[in-house]
């Protein structure tokens, strides 16, 4: 196939201008900031009670967005499975659009009377960021063809980072302007919910309006035809190694990699105590690193080929996952911050573009995706689960850095058979 036109493209990649203003500004600075010091010891000495039981505030919310995601896992199979039956995925990935701009907003209202709203409302807005990604990335294939389906996953990334930048230096003057209040804190939340809404109107605009189902018919019952969808696509990827070995290496990095990015400024607040406006900083300094990572994991996939990049990728993962144990001091906390940001953008782009160009030529685009979002999406409950339950153990963050490095090293090892296989089934082909 040909890639789309400019204006198709380019309106595609503005969804992620559009909706990682939610990545950054919610799960990365200023909710976990507003939070922290909502359901500080100051505010809750025991801890946060929730269902009859007292939590540590971090792990609370830790488990509060596993359980967002697990909801996700659950019902992306069959959302996807009725778009690509109907023919509507747009009307489903505005739907989750507006879900998740206007939970944002309602952050404007969380204060410590209503602690579980605001987790509540954070909950509903991962739902639909991610609820909507399953048929934004869906989109990827038959828009853009196989040589430039890394160019434009990285476009869009870019794109996302640009977008999220420019509205965290609005949030960073509003918190500049008025020092030490919550009101700046709050009227980004309700920015973001704006922004996301508004900015979305160019790609619902420019993205074509699929119609299967005069083709198709559903073979199982509505609510259970997305998991038999599922099966159907785990029975194709026996008889694709390279695929399946891919998808096994992806669940186990993103695992960590998820859960290293939602957890990351909660690392800062907690270990060395950093203030509001140098973790603002920080997440900017990373969005920044993550633009150049993104294009230039791009450009180094087009010479060595993705899976070698991935590796290449991972092992630098690990290696700031163990920097970021041994962190000390401020200095060192941006140093790793900067390091993660170069591998951020870039394993993102490249595991998109990577499963696009080994899935078969197939109309259930959004069925092929949803299976790779539900891979990571369980990776990721896995990840914020095992990462808050260690915390809760032993009282202390930087313990809970060690499982994730289990989880690249797996990660690893399995990208390294995918690799194995890539080159026999080159040699059997030649």
């Amino acid at each position: 196939m040909q890639t789309a036109s400019k204006k198709i493209v380019n309106g595609w990649a503005m969804y992620d201008w559009a909706n990682s203003v939610y990545n950054l500004v919610i799960t990365t600075t200023f909710f976990p900031a507003y939070y922290a010091a909502v359901t500080s010891t100051t505010n809750f000495p025991d801890g946060v009670k929730f269902l009859g039981r007292t939590y540590v505030n971090t792990e609370l919310k830790d488990y509060v967005l596993a359980f967002g995601f697990l909801l996700i896992a659950l019902l992306s199979p069959i959302l996807s499975s009725i778009s690509d039956y109907k023919g509507n995925k747009k009307n489903f990935m505005r739907f989750f659009c507006y879900m998740g701009a206007l939970s944002c907003s309602m952050l404007y209202f969380f204060d410590k009377s209503n602690v579980i709203f605001g987790l509540l409302c954070f909950m509903f807005a991962g739902i639909g960021f991610y609820g909507s990604q399953v048929f934004y990335n869906s989109y990827l294939p038959e828009i853009a063809s196989e040589k430039d389906m890394d160019r434009i996953s990285a476009k869009g990334f870019t794109m996302g980072y640009i977008g999220s930048v420019l509205l965290q230096m609005i949030g960073f003057g509003l918190v500049v302007a008025m020092p030490g209040k919550a009101l700046p804190l709050q009227l980004t939340f309700l920015l973001v919910g704006v922004w996301w809404i508004g900015f979305a109107q160019i790609p619902f605009s420019r993205l074509p309006n699929q119609s299967n189902k005069t083709e198709r018919k559903l073979k199982k019952h509505v609510l259970v035809n997305g998991f038999h969808e599922l099966q159907q696509v785990w029975k194709q990827l026996s008889h694709m190694p390279q695929l399946k070995r891919f998808l096994t290496a992806f669940f186990f990095y993103s695992m960590g990699v998820q859960t290293v990015l939602l957890v990351a400024i909660d690392f800062g607040l907690k270990i060395l105590n950093l203030e509001n406006t140098k973790l603002i900083i920080t997440a900017v300094l990373l969005q920044l690193v993550a633009i150049v990572g993104a294009l230039l994991m791009s450009r180094l996939s087009a010479k060595f080929g993705n899976i070698r990049v991935l590796i290449f990728t991972v092992l630098l993962w690990i290696g700031a996952c163990i920097g970021g144990y041994n962190i000390q001091t401020e200095m060192h906390f941006y140093i790793v911050a900067s390091f993660v940001g170069l591998v951020m953008g870039g394993i993102q782009a490249l595991s998109r573009a990577t499963y696009a160009k080994l899935m078969p030529e197939t109309k259930d685009t959004a069925s092929f995706f949803s299976f790779y979002d539900v891979t990571e999406k369980l990776a990721i409950v896995i990840g914020l689960f095992s990462f808050g339950f260690i915390e809760g153990i032993t009282k202390n963050m930087r313990n809970s850095i060690l499982v994730l490095i289990i989880f690249f090293v797996l990660g690893l090892v399995f990208l390294w058979h995918t690799l194995r296989t890539q080159q026999r089934e080159q040699k059997a082909a030649a």
